[in-house]
C-alpha cells in the first residue's frame, strides 16, 4: 500500500488553496490541500507499525509549524506545477529531514520545498496564463500547524488518514 507524510494548513487555507485546485488540479478530488514531508512510499501492514511509531516519536520532539505562505511560485521548467510557497524555516526543513533520516524509506525525489499545489497537469500555454494571473492576486496567509498525518492511498487513487500525531515537543 503506498503511504505519505503530510501537515494539512487551517480549513482557512485549504479553502484559499481550493478555490484555484477546483479549476487547476487534476488531483482536486483525490487529497486536500496540504504540504507534503514525505514523498508517497510502499508499506505493508508490518512495516507500517513500526513507521507509525517512528512518526509519533518524531512528532513529540517538534512543536506546532508556524507556517507563512508567502507567494505564489512555480516549479517550471521542470514540471507546470503551480503553488503557494512555503517559507522553509529551520524547524520544517528539520522535521522534514529526521522524517527521512528515521525512516529511511527510500531517498527524496525532489529537494524539499514546502509548498501548497494549487495547479498541476497543466499545459505550458495553459501553465503561462495561469500562472501570470494567479502571480498578480497572490498570496500572504501565516498560520500554525499542530499536527501532522501519516496518509495512505485508496484503490481509486485518493488519500485519507492513516493517523494523526500531534506536534508536542519544544523543537
Amino acid at each position: 500500500m503506498k503511504y505519505g507524510i503530510v501537515a494539512f494548513p487551517s480549513k482557512r487555507l485549504q479553502d484559499l488553496a481550493n478555490t484555484y485546485r477546483k479549476r487547476y488540479d487534476s488531483h482536486y478530488s483525490k487529497i486536500t490541500p496540504h504540504i507534503t514531508l514525505k514523498e508517497a512510499f510502499e508499506a505493508d501492514d508490518h512495516e507500517i507499525n513500526r513507521i507509525s511509531q517512528t512518526v509519533a516519536s518524531i512528532a513529540q520532539n517538534y512543536g506546532p509549524l508556524a507556517i507563512h505562505a508567502s507567494r505564489i511560485s512555480s516549479f517550471f521548467p521542470t514540471t507546470n506545477v503551480i503553488y503557494f510557497k512555503i517559507e522553509p524555516t529551520e524547524q520544517l526543513k528539520n522535521l522534514h529531514e529526521d522524517i527521512q533520516q528515521q525512516l529511511n524509506i527510500g531517498q527524496p525525489k525532489h529537494v524539499f520545498i514546502p509548498h501548497i499545489t494549487i495547479a498541476q497537469d497543466l499545459t505550458e500555454t495553459e501553465h503561462g496564463d495561469i500562472f501570470g494571473q494567479l502571480r498578480m492576486v497572490g498570496v500572504d496567509e501565516q498560520e500554525t500547524i499542530d499536527r501532522i498525518h501519516l496518509v495512505y492511498q485508496l484503490e481509486d487513487g485518493s488519500w485519507t488518514t492513516y493517523e494523526t500525531f500531534r506536534l508536542t515537543g519544544a523543537k
